[in-house]
């Protein structure tokens, strides 16, 4: 595996709030483009696995820019719904990845399992996998996770996705909750990136 430092580094994602959060895990010195840059749409994720989709995007774009690229797949598995939405997390918010809707239909599944649901500790967690493709087809995916429970009810406003109602293990609060370097700290990306860290 290649041993000098990636100083260019395009980021395979459309999703802001990813990208962000991506960002903001990048050591500074790392000159970042995005998919706007190149006015570029996502590949089709039509992975089995966070691994399997994060692969399918960063080779997807490594080969669009000819540019080292760091994509991401992630999502939310909840056990009572047989760890769904898991890889279709983001397509559960529909075409306009509307989280809110997705949020909605997540405690739409849990009541159709059990009006009670929310009696119940319902133990879940988000997962990350970040692949890194090279231009000479090398390449590493890593993967994260970090434990939790889901919230009876949506709470903070800070985050994306269904960090409003994601509470980590050992946490009193939602990620949505938390200010972003007390998240950063635990998150499932954070857990991911430890391992990758050494290219940057």
């Amino acid at each position: 595996m290649k041993k000098e430092k990636i100083i260019n580094l395009f980021v395979g994602s459309n999703n802001q709030g990813k990208i962000k959060e991506i960002t903001d895990l990048l050591p500074k010195s790392v000159h970042i483009l995005t998919p706007k840059d190149f006015n570029l749409k996502s590949p089709a994720e039509n992975g089995k696995t966070f691994e399997d989709n994060s692969y399918i995007k960063a080779k997807f774009f490594s080969k669009k820019t000819k540019m080292i690229c760091l994509a991401d797949d992630s999502g939310l598995e909840i056990d009572t719904l047989n760890r769904l939405p898991g890889i279709y997390s983001a397509r559960w918010g529909g075409k306009k990845n509307n989280f809110n809707l997705a949020i909605k239909k997540i405690y739409k599944e849990l009541k159709k399992k059990n009006k009670n649901w929310h009696k119940k500790k319902q133990t879940a967690r988000f997962i990350c996998s970040l692949t890194i493709y090279w231009p000479n087809n090398k390449f590493i995916i890593v993967t994260g996770k970090v434990e939790g429970t889901i919230s009876k009810f949506k709470k903070g406003k800070n985050g994306f996705g269904y960090d409003p109602i994601f509470i980590p293990l050992k946490k009193k609060f939602t990620f949505g909750q938390m200010n972003p370097k007390e998240k950063y700290k635990i998150d499932h990306r954070f857990k991911a990136f430890r391992k990758i860290k050494k290219f940057f």
